[in-house]
């Protein structure tokens, strides 16, 4: 894909030609991360922004963004070195919310791929 494509896509998907809807409290920036990520596992093509771009919009309409948020904290502090990080792997209802995110992506992977 060329670099003007895939920019393209981007802008498209910033302006709502991805499905994304307000209405779930998910900030584009956060929408464009996760589709970014997505495709940086999944591959680089105009299909995988379509089934990336569903695959947060599916997510956003079964986990509260504040949620989402505190994921995405938890996962940064368990992968950061050192003591503070292996601390933070034993925490109960962090794996919990781990463990509830994952069942949303699963589901939504299933939905979208």
């Amino acid at each position: 894909m060329g670099k003007h494509a895939f920019l393209l896509m981007l802008v498209a998907l910033l302006f709502g030609a991805g499905g994304a809807r307000a209405d779930e409290g998910y900030p584009t920036l956060a929408r464009v991360d996760y589709v970014l990520g997505c495709m940086a596992a999944n591959g680089q093509t105009p299909d995988v922004v379509r089934k990336c771009a569903c695959s947060i919009d599916a997510i956003a309409a079964r986990l509260p963004y504040d949620k989402y948020v505190a994921v995405e904290t938890a996962r940064t502090m368990q992968d950061a070195p050192g003591e503070r990080a292996s601390l933070m792997r034993g925490v109960g209802w962090i794996k919990d919310l781990l463990d509830e995110f994952r069942q949303v992506q699963v589901a939504a992977d299933l939905k979208c791929f």
